[in-house]
C-alpha cells in the first residue's frame, strides 16, 4: 500500500509573498532559496519524495525544513548557531580597521584581505570571513552623480506623471539619439556555438566607421520610429522631428483633431538649438518635456537602446557602415512586429527619495559607518581630535583594543591595533 502524502503545509499570514520573494532573490544564499522553495511546494500537498526531486534535496532535508517552518515560521529557515569553540578573534575589530583608509606608506587605495591580514597579524581567511559576515566588499566601488538641476523636483514630477498617467488623446514619445555606433568587422570568421562551447570571435577587429541612430519610442505600444544618419547635429535632429510629424500626421482623436505629441528628451545641445526651438514653436502639437540634468536614464528610449545594443550590435559583424545600417533597420522592422508597451513603475516621490541622499563626504561618515559595530563592542569617536577608540573585553587574554586618529583631511595619521587571541 502506497504511503499517503503528508498534509499540505499551512502558511502564516503574509508569508507566501515573502517566500516567493526569497525564491526570486539573486542575493540570497542558495540554501535559503531552496528552503523557501521546499516550503512553497509543501503548501501544494505534494508528496515529500516529489518535493525532494523538484527542489533538488533529500527527503530528510524536506522533512527538516517542513518541521522547522511549522515550529518557527520563516525565522526557522535560518541556520541555527553551530556548536564548537567560541570565536577568539574579534570580527568587529577587523571590520573597523577595514573601514579606515590604508596608511600612505602602503601606497594602495583600499585594503586587500592579505594586506589587512598582515597588518592585524591574522590569516587572510579570517579577514574574508569577517568581511562576509558584515557585508564588506572593499574591492568593489560604484559611481554616482547627483543632479544639480534647480528644477529637479518639477521635472521628475512632470515626467513620472507623464509615464504613470498620460494625458487623454495624446501620444507620449521618448526621443533620443544613440551616437558613435561602430561598424566593427572581425579579422577572422566567428566560430559558432556548439554543445559545450560558447560562440567565439577574434579579439582584434577592423573599424569601418560610425553611424547615429535616432529613435522615438511610443511607450503605450512599444513601436519605434527611427532614422540612421552619419552625424548628430541640430540639422539631423530637426530632420528627425519632421519625420516624426509625418509618421503621426494621421493620428487624430474621436473628433478628427490631431492628437498632441508629448516628447521626452534630455538636455543635449542639439535638442535646444534655436532652429529646433523655432520649429517647435511653429508646431504647437509637439509638447516637450526635458529630463533633469544628469538624469537621461529617465528617458525610456534608453532602455530600448540597451536592447538594440545587446541583441543586434554587440555581437554583430559589419563589413561597412552601409551594412551596419541595414542590419539595424532589419532589427527595427522585427522589433515593431513584436513590440510591447514600456511600463514605468516608480512614482516621483520614490525617485526623489533616492536622489536626495545624505552627504557622507565629512568626518561624520566614519561614525555613521561604525554605528553597525556598536552592538559588538564599545566604540567612541571624538570629532574634535579625530580619535576613534574601540575596546572589546572578553575572557582574560581574549579581546581587542585599538586607537585610530584622523587628520583634518580625514587621512589616517596614527594607528595602534592589538588583536589578542588565545
Amino acid at each position: 500500500m502506497a504511503n499517503r502524502p503528508a498534509p499540505a503545509l499551512m502558511l502564516r499570514p503574509g508569508d507566501r509573498e515573502e517566500l516567493e520573494r526569497m525564491t526570486r532573490s539573486q542575493s540570497m544564499s542558495a540554501g535559503m532559496v531552496q528552503r523557501a522553495r521546499i516550503v512553497l511546494l509543501a503548501t501544494e500537498g505534494r508528496r515529500n519524495a516529489e518535493i525532494a526531486e523538484l527542489a533538488g534535496a533529500s527527503r530528510p532535508k524536506v522533512n527538516l525544513w517542513r518541521s522547522r517552518y511549522e515550529d518557527k515560521g520563516i525565522a526557522g529557515l535560518v541556520d541555527e548557531k553551530r556548536s564548537g569553540r567560541p570565536r577568539t578573534i574579534d570580527h568587529a575589530a577587523i571590520v573597523t580597521a577595514t573601514l579606515m583608509p590604508p596608511p600612505k606608506s602602503l601606497g594602495v587605495t583600499h585594503w586587500s584581505s592579505r594586506l589587512l591580514a598582515a597588518r592585524l597579524k591574522v590569516s587572510a581567511s579570517t579577514v574574508v570571513t569577517a568581511w562576509r559576515a558584515y557585508g564588506i566588499k572593499p574591492w568593489r566601488a560604484e559611481s554616482f552623480r547627483f543632479s544639480t538641476d534647480p528644477e529637479l523636483v518639477g521635472k521628475v514630477t512632470d515626467i513620472c506623471g507623464l509615464y504613470l498617467a498620460p494625458p487623454e488623446n495624446a501620444i507620449v514619445l521618448c526621443v533620443d539619439e544613440k551616437s558613435q555606433i561602430q561598424a566593427l568587422d572581425r579579422t577572422q570568421p566567428i566560430l559558432p556555438m556548439q554543445p559545450g562551447l560558447i560562440e567565439r570571435r577574434s579579439h582584434d577587429y577592423v573599424r569601418h566607421g560610425t553611424t547615429t541612430l535616432f529613435a522615438a519610442l511610443d511607450i503605450a505600444t512599444g513601436q519605434v520610429t527611427a532614422a540612421l544618419k552619419p552625424r548628430h547635429r541640430n540639422q539631423e535632429f530637426l530632420a528627425f522631428l519632421k519625420q516624426i510629424e509625418r509618421a503621426y500626421r494621421d493620428a487624430v482623436d474621436a473628433e478628427g483633431k490631431p492628437v498632441e505629441l508629448h516628447l521626452v528628451m534630455d538636455n543635449y545641445a542639439a535638442h535646444k538649438h534655436a532652429n529646433v526651438k523655432a520649429w517647435l514653436a511653429d508646431n504647437p502639437r509637439f509638447k516637450v518635456h526635458f529630463t533633469p540634468t544628469h538624469a537621461s536614464w529617465m528617458n525610456l528610449v534608453e532602455v530600448w537602446f540597451g536592447i538594440v545594443e545587446r541583441q543586434a550590435i554587440r555581437r554583430g559583424v559589419f563589413t561597412s557602415v552601409k551594412n551596419l545600417n541595414a542590419k539595424i533597420r532589419a532589427f527595427i522592422d522585427g522589433w515593431n512586429n513584436r513590440s510591447h508597451p514600456f511600463v514605468w513603475t516608480k512614482t516621483a516621490e520614490e525617485v526623489l527619495a533616492k536622489a536626495n541622499r545624505n552627504n557622507t563626504s565629512n568626518a561624520d561618515h566614519y561614525q555613521q559607518c561604525l554605528d553597525l559595530l556598536r552592538a559588538d563592542q564599545d566604540i567612541d569617536y571624538d570629532g574634535a581630535t579625530g580619535e576613534l577608540t574601540f575596546v572589546d573585553a572578553g575572557e582574560p587574554g581574549v579581546g581587542s583594543y585599538g586607537r585610530l586618529v584622523f587628520g583634518p583631511d580625514n587621512t589616517l595619521t596614527t594607528e595602534d591595533y592589538i588583536v589578542v587571541g588565545e
